[in-house]
């Protein structure tokens, strides 16, 4: 109760400087929930394949990469501090701005880059900024802003499909989709689940009964499953970087404060090595697969750290091990998992939520645990989430194999001239 009432305190006294550092994390958030819903209409702006848009997101996690190390140029006053959060603020406005007029990839790609670099700016300026304000209670407030920026965003900015067959940045004429006009389709011949509405789509909206009627049950579970997943594998990820370090310096190893430090380094260094690694074996390996693969790994890479709790060295290899196998399941999982929905339903925001709630949630959690049952539990919590997330996806594959083909509706709906399947395959 005193540590809540002190947070607390600390809040008050600096309301108005945390709601701006929050605050600029909804353009992060933007650049994040963004690319996923509109890739469809990406492809059909730009005329490009999946793996040629693939190099869209490879562009922006470059730049976020790049942009993180530049922010550090402006941390030594506020006032630099603040002009580099403006200037970040307004590119990314500019970016979206300009992406409408972006018929090249190459150039989308260049865009998007631009507004990576951005978001590596306010990701590490503001995240600076609130740990000079909190300092130890800084962990809190750090976590927030990124999820609640991406699940606000995916809800209030429209930019989910939600079962509706029309496209989210172009219009009709644009993609020369349709033979008729549109408002003299027969809506009634169109299976009810997948029937165009009105009104405002938001997430809550999206996921309202009426707008999944008559969807059969496996349609929700996968939902479900693959949130659970990521809910397992991304609360991992912001578990293990968060407690590497005091593992690795409380009994057994007990490893020097200098050479512990080198740890959650390698771990986000092998986590942005295995994004490099994903882009050409995304090209050759289906999202299914890869996704087995990485909770395998991770299941198997625990239980070796839990084996080998005594090896030093081993500590480092399986570090890089978590960070290679834990760096492509977010974006496997999310593709895998739209791709047996046929884009339709509310997936992202699902998964987005399931994965942001997960990194906190766990974190949360596995701090409870290693300050009662200590650092050995560490590790155990590591192979019981592992494990779970293995169970999890068993289950969506199972999911996957009952559910129901949507091929006829997509065939209904060519036949009346409103979609272009190359768009959608």
């Amino acid at each position: 109760m005193g540590c809540d009432g002190r947070v607390s305190e600390l809040l008050r006294r600096n309301l108005q400087p945390t709601l701006t550092y929050w605050s600029v994390f909804f353009s992060f958030g933007l650049c994040i929930a963004f690319l996923g819903p509109t890739l469809l209409d990406l492809r059909c702006q730009t005329h490009s394949s999946l793996p040629q848009i693939s190099w869209v997101f490879f562009s922006q996690q470059l730049c976020l990469l790049l942009g993180s190390a530049l922010g550090g140029v402006f941390k030594r006053t506020l006032a630099q501090s603040l002009w580099a959060l403006f200037t970040s603020t307004l590119v990314i406005s500019l970016v979206f701005a300009v992406i409408p007029f972006c018929h090249d990839v190459k150039v989308l790609a260049s865009v998007i880059a631009l507004a990576g670099l951005a978001m590596g700016c306010i990701d590490t300026v503001a995240n600076m900024q609130l740990v000079r304000i909190y300092q130890k209670d800084s962990a809190f407030f750090l976590q927030l802003p990124v999820p609640l920026a991406v699940l606000f965003l995916l809800s209030k900015e429209r930019l989910l499909t939600c079962a509706q067959r029309k496209p989210l940045l172009l219009s009709a004429d644009e993609l020369a989709l349709e033979t008729r006009p549109a408002e003299k389709e027969d809506t009634s011949s169109l299976a009810p689940k997948f029937q165009p509405h009105s009104g405002q789509e938001d997430l809550f909206s999206c996921c309202q009964r009426k707008n999944f009627r008559g969807a059969p049950c496996s349609f929700f579970a996968i939902h479900i499953t693959a949130a659970l997943v990521l809910f397992m594998t991304d609360g991992m990820m912001g578990a293990y970087s968060a407690f590497v370090y005091s593992y690795a310096v409380e009994k057994p190893l007990s490893i020097g404060h200098k050479s512990a430090g080198y740890l959650p380094s390698l771990f986000w260094g092998f986590i942005t090595l295995g994004r490099f690694i994903s882009i050409p074996v995304s090209s050759r390996m289906r999202p299914a697969t890869m996704v087995f693969i990485n909770v395998v790994g991770v299941v198997v890479t625990f239980l070796m750290l839990l084996i080998f709790s005594y090896n030093v060295i081993f500590l480092f290899v399986g570090t890089a091990s978590l960070g290679l196998f834990l760096s492509s399941t977010f974006p496997s999982m999310l593709a895998y998992t739209e791709d047996i929905l046929q884009y339709k339903g509310c997936a992202t925001t699902v998964l987005v939520t399931g994965a942001g709630i997960g990194e906190m949630v766990l974190q949360m959690l596995v701090g409870l645990i290693f300050q009662a049952q200590g650092s050995y539990s560490f590790l155990v919590c590591g192979v019981i989430f592992g494990c779970l997330a293995f169970i999890f996806y068993i289950l969506l594959l199972f999911f996957h194999r009952i559910h129901p083909e949507l091929s006829s509706v997509l065939t209904q709906d060519k036949a009346l001239g409103v979609e272009n399947p190359e768009c959608y395959q």
